[in-house]
C-alpha cells in the first residue's frame, strides 16, 4: 500500500487533526483526518453513508485506514475553508450570494434525502467551500438513514470493537450524548424528543440561510434552557444584516425563511414547495423536468395505490419517499449495516498497523492563516484530487479468449437494462384518474388493508361471500350499477396490497370477475373489472396452477379482437392482458419448466403484434411495447411467443417514428430484451434499415437509448452476427469511442465492452482507437473506479468492463510485437522484399504507435514493460540497425516516410520507458544485453536524427543503470551487467568518441553525460578514458564552448573533470600537461563573474552550481599538489636524496590558482 505525505495541519478538534496530504508518487492532494480510535462509531457512520456517494455538493470519501493508534480518513480536499469561517470574516452575506450558496445547499441536501439519508446536524462548520466557491456537505458523523436508531448503530460498532457485551449499559448511556449535534440549529420537534426527519433538516437549512444573511443564527443564547425556550416558543426576528449599509431582506427571502422556520413540522415547507419557491428564480425548474422525465427506476416491488400519482411520488421525498425508497433499495446493503465488520478500514502493508505509512513532509510548508475549528464532530477543510487508479495493478496471469468472452457475456446485461415497471396504471403510458369509493354505499364493511390481511378464515369467507353476492346481483337499476362500480373501486384500492391480492386471486371472486367481464352489459363495469383483474395480477406474490388465468387471457384476447377498432376499449383491456401474461412468465421462470396449463393462446400474441403496428394510437403502441418489454425480461415460453421475424423492425419503427421519449425508450428496451433471447431480432433491424442508419441513431440518441443500443450491439457481437462487418466499420468504432465522453457511467462501461468485442476480432482497430484517445479515456475512468462496491453500482460495473479491456490490451501487445518481429525477420538481409512480405510489413509496422500509446500510459506501463517486452524491443532495434546500415531495405515496401516514422516511434517508445527507472530495475541485464548494443550501433548512423536520438537514449539509459541500487541477492547479476556494459562501451563506443566529440551540439553534451555516469560509477573507467587519448579532445571541447559556459556541454565537461580529478588512479600529470590549471582558472573567472552579475539573476543558480563543481575540482587539485609536495619534503628530510624538482614545477604550474582567492572573497556565503 502506498504511503501518504502529510503537509500542513489545516484543522484540529478535541480528538482529531486534519492535514493537507498527498499520496506518495502522485500530485493528488487530499485531506487526511487522523482521529483517535474512540471515535470509531462516528467515523464508521461517516464512511458507510458516503462511500458510494459522488455528488458535486458532497465531500467525496476516498478511503480509510486503521493503524496502531489511529483511524485515518482520506477525503476530498476543499481549499476555501468552512462556511462558518466565511460568515465570521464577512459578518453577513448579500442576498444574491445567499441565493447562490443556498442553491448548492439545496442541491446537496435534496440528493441526500433522495437517498434516504438525513444529515441531522446541519451547521456552518460542516459546510465546506471548494476553490471556485462550490459548497459541499462534510462530516457525516451524526447523519443517519431515515427511520434508523443512530444510538443503536453506535452501540453496535462500539460493542463490536470491544469484542463483547461487557459494559453494554455504560456504552448505551454514553451514546446518547454522542448522537446530539448543535442545539442552535435543531428543530423544535427534535428538542421535544421526536426523531429526526426531512422536515427537521429543512428547519436547520432555514437557520443556515438566516445566519448567512444576518451574520447570526435565528435563535441564540448562552443558557441552554433559554435557547430551548426560544426555539420552541419564540418567533425569530426579521433577518437584519450586521452591516447597516447592506440592503434589507426581500419579501421572497422573508417568505422563504418563514416557511422553513415553522414550529409545526406539518406547516413547514415541503421539498416540492421549497424547490418551486420564487426566491430561487426558477433555478430548480430544470431539475423538476428531469425528475418527471426519468424512466422508471421505480421498482416493481413498490406498492401502487390508485389514489396516488407515481410521478408525484418520484418528485418529492416527502410525498411518500418514492425516490428515496428507490435509492434506498439499491444502497440498503451499504447503509443499513447490521454487522459493522462488513465495513472495515484498510490496514497497512502486510496487515501490520504501522503509523509510518503517513509520513510528515520534511519540506517546510506555510500554515494556513485560519485553522478550521473542529467540533467533536470534527468538520474538515479539504480539495478535489484525482484518485489513483485501482486498476494500475491488475491481477497477473494470462486469460484465454474463451474465458475472456465468457466474462464479457456476463456483463452484457445489467440490472439497469432489465428494470421492470408496471404495465397497468403506469403514468409514463397513461395517467389514470385516482380511484375513489364511497364507504356509505358499499353495503359491506369497508375493511382497511391491514384488517383484511389479519381476518380469520371464517371472517374472510363471509367478506368474500358478501362481495361475490353484490357483484353477482342481477338488479339492473342505476343505483345497483353505481353500487357495483363503487364496490369494484374499493376492491381496486385493496388489491394494491400483495397479501390481499394473492388471497383474492385464488378465491372464487376471481372466477366470478372473469364471468362478469364476459357478460356484464355495462362497459363501465367491464372496464373496472378488467382493471381489478390487472391489479390482482400485478400485485400477487404467487400463482397457483388452479387459478383460471388462461381463461382470463383468452377472454381478454377475444374482447380486444372483437372490438379492435375501439381504441378506448383496448386501452382498458391491454394492461390487464399484459399483467396476466407477465405473471405467468415470472411464475414459469421460477419453476424453471413450462406448465401446459399456462400455455398462452397464439391469438394473444397476434393481437399484441397488431397493436404495435403503424396507425395505432400512441398509447396502444406503448402498452403493447411495455408488455413485450416486461415479458421478455423473463426466460420463459411466454417470451418465446414474441420472437418473430417482424418483431425487431416493428419495434425499431416505433422507436424511430415516435415523438414521445417514454415510448421510444420502451420500444428500444423491448427490442433489447427480445435480442437477449434472439440476437437475430436486431440483425433483422440492421438488414432492413441499414447499419449507417442504426449508427446515426446511436450517436444522436438520449442517454437511456444509447445504453440499450450499446447492449444490443454487445449481444449481437457476442454471437458473431454481422461480426466481420462491424469490426471493419471505422464509423462504428469512432461513434463508440465518442460515447466515452458520455456523463453516464453505464454508457461508458458498455462502450468499453463493445470496443473490447471489436478489438478481440480485429486488432488493427486498436490503432484507430488509440489515435481516437482510447488510452486517455481508460486512464480517466480508471481513476474514477473504486473497489469494494456492490456489483450493480455504476463504478463497479465500469471497473469490471475496464478490467477486461485492459487485460486484453496488455495481452495484445506481445502479439503486436511478435507480428512486427516476424515481418522484419522475413525481410532481414533482403534489399527487395516480395509482394507477400511487403504486404505483411504494411499491415504490421503501422501498429508500432500502439506500443507508444501503452508505454506512455500510467495504467498500462507497469503491466506491459516486462522482460519479454524488453527482449522483443531489443530485437526490433537490431532489425532497425540492419535497416539503417543498408543490409535490409524496406523503403520500397512501405515507403521512405513510413520507414522513418516506424524508427522514430520505436525510439520514442523506449524514451518513454526510461522516464520511469523503477520499471528497469529488475531487467538490467536484459537492457544491457539486448537493447544497448543496437543503440550503440545506431550512434554511428548516417542519419543525423537517429544518431542523436540513439546517443541521447544511450546516455540516459546508462546513467539510470549505473545508478540503480542493487537488491539483496542480485549482486552477481548486477556485476555481470556492469561488466557487459563496460565491455560494450570500451570496445564499441569509446573508439568513436574522438569523432563524436567533434560534432555540433547537442551531441557532445550527451556523449560527455555518458562518460560522467561511467566515471562516477566505475573509477577504473577513468583509465579507459585516458588510454583512449580523449583528454586533449575534452579540453578542446572547453575551448569550443567557452562562449556558452552555462550550457549543458560545459556542465558535462566540468562534471567529467571533477570525476577525473577526484579519482585516485587518475593520471594528474597528463591533465596538468594539457592545461588543466589554465582552463580551470578561465572557467572559474567567468563563472564567478556570472554569479556576481546582479542584472542577470536568472543564470545565478546555474552559475552557482557550476562554481561548486569547479571548487570541487580546485580542492582535488590542491589535495594532489599538497600530496606531491609532502612526499618531496619527506624525502628531503629523510636524506634519501629525492629530487624536489617535480614538486617545484607543480607549485609553479599551480601559481595562477592563488589569484582565484580575490574572486572568492566577494561571493555571497
Amino acid at each position: 500500500m502506498e504511503n501518504f505525505i502529510l503537509y500542513e495541519e489545516i484543522g484540529r478538534g478535541s480528538k482529531t487533526v486534519v492535514y493537507k496530504g498527498r499520496r506518495k508518487g502522485t500530485i493528488n492532494f487530499v485531506a487526511i483526518l487522523c482521529t483517535d480510535k474512540c471515535r470509531r462509531p462516528e467515523i464508521t457512520n461517516w464512511v458507510r453513508l458516503t462511500h458510494e456517494i459522488k455528488h458535486k455538493n458532497i465531500v467525496t470519501f476516498h478511503e480509510w485506514y486503521e493503524t496502531s493508534n489511529h483511524l485515518w480518513l482520506v477525503v476530498e480536499l476543499c481549499t476555501g475553508g468552512s462556511l462558518e469561517m466565511v460568515i465570521a470574516q464577512d459578518e453577513n452575506l448579500p442576498e444574491d450570494v445567499v441565493r447562490e450558496f443556498g442553491i448548492d445547499l439545496l442541491t446537496g441536501l435534496h440528493h441526500l434525502h433522495q437517498l434516504g439519508i438525513l444529515f441531522c446536524d446541519i451547521s456552518p462548520r460542516k459546510i465546506l467551500l471548494e476553490g471556485p466557491g462550490t459548497l459541499k456537505f462534510s462530516n457525516f458523523s451524526l447523519a443517519k438513514v431515515e427511520g434508523e436508531n443512530l444510538e443503536e448503530f453506535f452501540t453496535l460498532v462500539a460493542a463490536e470493537e470491544g469484542g463483547g457485551d461487557s459494559g453494554e449499559n455504560v456504552v448505551k448511556k454514553s451514546m446518547k450524548s454522542r448522537v446530539k449535534g448543535s442545539l442552535i440549529y435543531t428543530a423544535p420537534e427534535i428538542v421535544r424528543g421526536t426523531d429526526f426527519s426531512i422536515t427537521s433538516d429543512l428547519w436547520s437549512l432555514g437557520c443556515l440561510l438566516y445566519e448567512m444573511f444576518s451574520g447570526k443564527p435565528p435563535f441564540f443564547s448562552e443558557c441552554v434552557s433559554e435557547l430551548i425556550e426560544k426555539i420552541c416558543y419564540e418567533d425569530p426576528l426579521p433577518p437584519i444584516p450586521k452591516d447597516s449599509s447592506c440592503p434589507k431582506a426581500s419579501s421572497d427571502f422573508i417568505n422563504l425563511l418563514d416557511g422553513l422556520l415553522q414550529k409545526d413540522p406539518q406547516k413547514r415547507l415541503t421539498w416540492a414547495d421549497l424547490l418551486q419557491h420564487s426566491f430561487w428564480k426558477d433555478a430548480f425548474a430544470r431539475n423538476d423536468q428531469d425528475s418527471s422525465t426519468e424512466d422508471s427506476n421505480v421498482s416493481r416491488n413498490m406498492e401502487y395505490s390508485g389514489s396516488q400519482d407515481a410521478t408525484e411520488l418520484l418528485k418529492s421525498p416527502q410525498g411518500g419517499q418514492a425516490k428515496g425508497e428507490k435509492s434506498g433499495q439499491r444502497l440498503s446493503h451499504s447503509f443499513r449495516l447490521e454487522n459493522p465488520s462488513d465495513l472495515r478500514p484498510k490496514s497497512t502493508l502486510g496487515g501490520q498497523l504501522n503509523e509510518s505509512m503517513f509520513l510528515l513532509s520534511s519540506r517546510p510548508t506555510p500554515r494556513t492563516s485560519t485553522a478550521v475549528a473542529l467540533s467533536p464532530g470534527d468538520a474538515v477543510t479539504q480539495s478535489s484530487p484525482q484518485k489513483t487508479s485501482p486498476l494500475t495493478k491488475i491481477a497477473s496471469g494470462h486469460m484465454s479468449q474463451q474465458d475472456l468472452e465468457s466474462r464479457m457475456r456476463e456483463l452484457i446485461y445489467t440490472d439497469s437494462d432489465l428494470v421492470i415497471t408496471p404495465i397497468i396504471d403506469n403514468p409514463k403510458i397513461m395517467k389514470q384518474p385516482p380511484i375513489k369509493y364511497d364507504p356509505k354505499i358499499l353495503h359491506l364493511p369497508a375493511h382497511s388493508v391491514d384488517k383484511l390481511v389479519f381476518l380469520e378464515d371464517q371472517d374472510w369467507n363471509d367478506f368474500l361471500q358478501q362481495v361475490c353476492s353484490q357483484i353477482d346481483s342481477t338488479e339492473k337499476s342505476t343505483g345497483a350499477s353505481r353500487a357495483k362500480l363503487n364496490l369494484l373501486c374499493y376492491l381496486c384500492v385493496v388489491a394494491g396490497h400483495r397479501e390481499v391480492a394473492t388471497r383474492l386471486l385464488h378465491s372464487p371472486l376471481f372466477q366470478l370477475l372473469i364471468q362478469h367481464l364476459r357478460i356484464a352489459p355495462n362497459w363501465d363495469i367491464r372496464a373496472k373489472i378488467a382493471r381489478m383483474i390487472g391489479l390482482l395480477a400485478s400485485h400477487t406474490s404467487e400463482l397457483q396452477e388452479n387459478a383460471p388465468v388462461i381463461e382470463a387471457i383468452t377472454l381478454l384476447t377475444e374482447l380486444i379482437r372483437e372490438n379492435f377498432r375501439n381504441s378506448k376499449l383496448k386501452q382498458c383491456l391491454l394492461p390487464t392482458l399484459g399483467e396476466l401474461i407477465y405473471l405467468i412468465a415470472t411464475e414459469e421462470e421460477k419453476k424453471k419448466h413450462p406448465r401446459e396449463c399456462w400455455a398462452v393462446p397464439l391469438a394473444a400474441y397476434t393481437v399484441l403484434m397488431r397493436c404495435l403496428r403503424e396507425g395505432e394510437e400512441r398509447v396502444v403502441n406503448h402498452m403493447a411495447a411495455k408488455i413485450i418489454e416486461n415479458v421478455c425480461t423473463t426466460f420463459s415460453a411466454q417470451a418465446q411467443g414474441f420472437i418473430t421475424g417482424e418483431i425487431g423492425p416493428v419495434l425499431w419503427y416505433l422507436f424511430k417514428h415516435s415523438t414521445v421519449d417514454s415510448l421510444r425508450i420502451t420500444a428500444i428496451s423491448a427490442l433489447c430484451r427480445i435480442t437477449r433471447h434472439s440476437p437475430t431480432a436486431f440483425q433483422n433491424v440492421i438488414e432492413k434499415v441499414g447499419l449507417t442508419s442504426v449508427i446515426n441513431s446511436l450517436a444522436s440518441a438520449i442517454c437511456k437509448v444509447q445504453q440499450y443500443m450499446l447492449t444490443l450491439f454487445s449481444a449481437m457481437l457476442s454471437c458473431g452476427i454481422h461480426l466481420q462487418r462491424l469490426i471493419q466499420e471505422k464509423d462504428f468504432v469512432s461513434t463508440i469511442i465518442r460515447l466515452l465522453d458520455s456523463p453516464s457511467t453505464s454508457i461508458r462501461a458498455k462502450a468499453f465492452l463493445v470496443l473490447l468485442y471489436i478489438l478481440i476480432h480485429n486488432h488493427e482497430m486498436l490503432l484507430l482507437s488509440c489515435q481516437a484517445r482510447l488510452v486517455m479515456y481508460i486512464e480517466r475512468d480508471s481513476r474514477k473506479t473504486t473497489p469494494g462496491k456492490e456489483q450493480q453500482s455504476g463504478n463497479e460495473y465500469l471497473s469490471r468492463c475496464l478490467d477486461l479491456l485492459i487485460r486484453h490490451m496488455v495481452q495484445e501487445l506481445p502479439r503486436i510485437l511478435g507480428d512486427i518481429l516476424n515481418a522484419l525477420a522475413n525481410v532481414s538481409g533482403r534489399k527487395h522484399p516480395s509482394t507477400v512480405q511487403a504486404k505483411q510489413l504494411k499491415m504490421c509496422l503501422p501498429l508500432m504507435p500502439v506500443v507508444l500509446h501503452l508505454v506512455t500510459s500510467q495504467v498500462f506501463r507497469p503491466q506491459v514493460v516486462t522482460e519479454e517486452f524488453l527482449f522483443s524491443y531489443g530485437t526490433i532495434l537490431s532489425h532497425i540497425k540492419s535497416i539503417d546500415s543498408g543490409e535490409t531495405n524496406i523503403d520500397g515496401a512501405v515507403g521512405l516516410m513510413a520507414s522513418e516514422e516506424f524508427i522514430k516511434i520505436t525510439l520514442s517508445a523506449f524514451e518513454a520507458v526510461i522516464q520511469y527507472p523503477i520499471l528497469l530495475k529488475d531487467y538490467c541485464s536484459t537492457v544491457v544485453d539486448y537493447i544497448l548494443p543496437p543503440l550503440v550501433s545506431l550512434v554511428q548512423s548516417q542519419n543525423v536524427e537517429w544518431r542523436l536520438f540513439s546517443l541521447r537514449l544511450l546516455s540516459e539509459t546508462t546513467s539510470l543503470l549505473v545508478n540503480q541500487e542493487p537488491d539483496d541477492g542480485k549482486e552477481v547479476v548486477n556485476v555481470d551487467s556492469d561488466n557487459n556494459l563496460l565491455a560494450l562501451i570500451r570496445d564499441v563506443l569509446l573508439p568513436q568518441y574522438e569523432h563524436i566529440l567533434t560534432q555540433p551540439d547537442p551531441v557532445p553534451a550527451y556523449a560527455l553525460k555518458l562518460l560522467v555516469a561511467m566515471t562516477e560509477h566505475n573509477p577504473t573507467f577513468t583509465r579507459l578514458v585516458e588510454d583512449s587519448k580523449l583528454i586533449p579532445r575534452i579540453f578542446e571541447v572547453i575551448l569550443e564552448h567557452q562562449e556558452n559556459i552555462l550550457g549543458n556541454t560545459m556542465q558535462s565537461v566540468v562534471a567529467l573533470l571533477n570525476n577525473l580529478v577526484a579519482c585516485k588512479d587518475s593520471n594528474m600529470k597528463l591533465l596538468y600537461e594539457q592545461g588543466l590549471v589554465r582552463h580551470i582558472c578561465s572557467l572559474f573567472t567567468e563563472t564567478a563573474t556570472l554569479c556576481l552579475d546582479a542584472d542577470n539573476k536568472s543564470n545565478n543558480e546555474t552559475a552557482a552550481a557550476l562554481l561548486f563543481s569547479l571548487l570541487d575540482i580546485l580542492h582535488g587539485m590542491l589535495t594532489y599538489t599538497s600530496g606531491v609536495v609532502r612526499l618531496a619534503l619527506q624525502a628531503q628530510k629523510s636524506g634519501s636524496g629525492g629530487s624536489t624538482q617535480a614538486a617545484e614545477d607543480l607549485l609553479l604550474l599551480g601559481k595562477p590558482l592563488i589569484d582565484l582567492v580575490s574572486l572568492l572573497i566577494p561571493l555571497p556565503h
